[in-house]
């Protein structure tokens, strides 16, 4: 081709092809006489990204790129035109390019046109998504969930590291197996229907299906069931799973202490109230009774004195295990809080709960061990009976703490049903204590007296003092309801003191109108015992009335006594005064005898727990027999507290007993039946 031929094809080329594509590169190829291609044209954009120039061998002006441009050209006897992507290295960077080779012949010049364009959009594009599938593959295989890939097959396509560590599984293993292949047998159908809905496009999440270990085990597991959409269709389901053994046991944890006492694992209250549910709704239909027996340990505030919370605490966990072995499978056992539990009994005639109650009460006649010691504890129960006394839980819970307080008020140890007249309680002890705060100025409260006999000869000579509360909102309070909030609040002290003010009085009056002598016994708290001025406080007020010391005598419990160095102390001041010194309710509060020997004390008193029943229980009446012998050989005085009947008098009397107080000679009474009847 000569020059000016050249010329004009060139100029034709441009026309057609590079001033089209100014921005692209332009390369003109032709061959030679050795049917090599050469370089005939290549624009400014070309000449400077391949460093070449017109001429050349295209081999050498593309480099590398040759390689790839020759394998576009086999495609051209196909067809004129083929178009590819190449990537290149741009200034340290990679770029995409579009190659696009044509083939042309003008003039019977056959050329080859090869043009470059660079997609820079293309490379971030593609980067961007090779970054997001490694991002989540990440997620796939880095989460601390199982996950299965499965396809509408329901095949296993893929599965994540943690698949192995959960389940002991190879990806190997499981790559085109079916996924139900590894479901425990009972859920099968279940799975099945949670990937329908999944392949259907559903996300769902459901519990308790049972995925099979390798070696076999059944693993419990929650289940998410995630769709993957392709262009609007389900192609596979993401299966995530959670064992959820550990979740399981720490959910029954939970599930059992929120029905169940943490100390003594018996039914809590708020399973009271889902029971009584259940079982007064089928007591309704079936025309059946239900009993409540509520049963409140006597004055187990001595066991807490004496041995503390903790130990207190495990002498409350062998408690319940004697009600559970005493109760009938059928029975229904609750710790009602505190030192009192509840029996619910379903269907019972009132003999069978009688006898129920009466059975429960013989049961606490036996010792309870705790660190070799034994320790006698009694027990009172009230007893509601659905439907008669309430139709729901908390009017029938309410009546048979109202029996209950009215068997502690009236000698304790025995059982009642719930009568209207015993409806003289408090429903709030806040609002007790604010009533009791008030009630000496608003002079409510009042000293009686119950007389002390002595066996032999029938005389009286001396006296309990006894609190009572008549308040003008709520009528007569129990002691037992009262005393412990007074202790618990502070208010005993106020009260101690204002009860021995009252007697001093009683005994000067008497002492100064010459009426025969006697003597009076005031119980003492123990946090009032146990106040450092409680002695000289004592002194000054015998003093300041006048009063015989001797005829003050000072009921201490047992559970006072707890510091030896302390109770000597006190005990030797009040006997340098000249009162007489008695333990009260002895046997039931701190057992250790040795204070016996230690401490100068004048009388003791058989608690009514041992003497009850003692006509008929032989152990009864063989402890009470031991604590009069004891009592004498250390040059003692007893009295025996709770007397009702002829031949438990008779008996004591035979025991050498010189004193007892009880129903069966006087109730505690006012102050001036005790002058009408013993003083004048």
């Amino acid at each position: 081709m000569g020059n000016v031929e050249l010329k004009n094809y060139m100029n034709k080329l441009a026309e057609a092809y590079i001033h089209e594509h100014p921005f692209n590169m332009s390369i003109l190829l032709q061959k030679n006489a050795q049917e090599d291609f050469e370089v005939l044209y290549a624009n400014t954009l070309a000449l400077q990204h391949f460093n070449g120039h017109q001429n050349q061998r295209a081999a050498d002006f593309f480099g590398e790129v040759w390689t790839m441009i020759e394998q576009s050209l086999s495609h051209l006897h196909r067809k004129n035109h083929h178009a590819t992507e190449i990537v290149l290295d741009k200034n340290g960077a990679n770029s995409l390019f579009e190659i696009s080779v044509q083939q042309s012949e003008e003039d019977g010049n056959f050329s080859i046109f090869v043009q470059m364009c660079e997609r820079m959009d293309l490379l971030t594009e593609r980067e961007k998504w090779q970054e997001f599938q490694q991002k989540y593959m990440s997620v796939i295989n880095h989460n601390l969930d199982p996950i299965f890939l499965v396809n509408r097959k329901l095949e296993i396509i893929y599965a994540n590291r943690e698949v192995q560590n959960a389940f002991d599984y190879q990806l190997e293993e499981l790559a085109g197996s079916k996924v139900l292949d590894i479901v425990d047998e009972g859920d099968v159908d279940y799975i099945k229907s949670c990937l329908s809905r999944a392949l259907a496009g559903e996300s769902i999440e459901v519990e308790g299906i049972s995925f099979l270990h390798k070696r076999g085990i059944v693993v419990p597991t929650t289940v998410k069931a995630i769709p993957i959409t392709v262009n609007g269709e389900v192609r596979e389901v993401h299966l995530l799973l959670r064992d959820t053994t550990v979740h399981d046991e720490h959910t029954a944890k939970l599930l059992y202490l929120s029905y169940h006492d943490q100390l003594t694992g018996l039914w809590n209250r708020r399973a009271m109230k889902e029971h009584f549910a259940e079982d007064s709704s089928y007591a309704l239909k079936s025309d059946e009774r239900i009993s409540f027996i509520h049963l409140g340990l006597d004055r187990f505030k001595l066991i807490n004195e004496s041995l503390g919370h903790s130990g207190a605490d495990e002498v409350l966990k062998k408690i319940a295990e004697r009600l559970k072995m005493s109760c009938p499978v059928s029975a229904k056992l609750y710790r009602n809080g505190g030192d009192e539990f509840v029996v619910s009994l379903r269907n019972h005639s009132v003999s069978k709960t009688e006898k129920f109650a009466q059975k429960l009460l013989n049961d606490f006649g036996k010792p309870f061990y705790y660190q070799h010691q034994e320790y006698f504890i009694s027990a009172s129960i009230g007893i509601s009976v659905y439907p008669e006394d309430g139709k729901t839980l908390e009017s029938l819970i309410r009546k048979s703490e109202q029996a209950l307080a009215f068997v502690k008020d009236r000698g304790r140890s025995h059982y009642r049903f719930y009568q209207k007249e015993m409806n003289t309680t408090f429903p709030d002890e806040a609002l007790m204590e604010s009533h009791l705060r008030r009630a000496v100025e608003l002079n409510e409260l009042t000293v009686h007296y119950q007389p002390q006999v002595d066996l032999k000869t029938g005389q009286i000579s001396s006296f309990e003092a006894l609190l009572r509360w008549n308040n003008r909102k709520f009528g007569f309070v129990s002691p037992v309801q009262f005393i412990p909030i007074a202790e618990d609040s502070g208010l005993i002290h106020g009260i101690g003191d204002w009860v021995l003010e009252q007697v001093c009085i009683q005994l000067k009056e008497w002492q100064d109108k010459q009426f025969k002598p006697v003597r009076i016994a005031v119980n003492i708290s123990p946090k009032q015992f146990q106040m450092e001025s409680f002695s000289s406080n004592l002194r000054n007020k015998i003093a300041n009335h006048g009063i015989v010391p001797s005829s003050l005598e000072l009921e201490i419990t047992e559970s006072a006594m707890t510091n030896m160095n302390e109770t000597l102390k006190t005990i030797n001041e009040l006997k340098r005064i000249g009162v007489y010194i008695s333990v009260d309710d002895f046997g039931t509060g701190y057992s250790s005898l040795s204070y016996l020997k230690q401490y100068p004390i004048d009388i003791i008193k058989i608690d009514r727990s041992f003497i009850k029943d003692i006509e008929v229980d032989e152990k009864n009446k063989a402890i009470a027999k031991t604590i009069i012998n004891l009592a004498h050989n250390l040059g003692m005085t007893v009295v025996a507290e709770g007397v009702e009947k002829d031949l438990q008098a008779q008996i004591l009397l035979e025991a050498n007993c010189q004193k007892a107080q009880g129903f069966l000679y006087s109730k505690a009474v006012p102050i001036e039946e005790i002058v009408e009847k013993y003083i004048e």
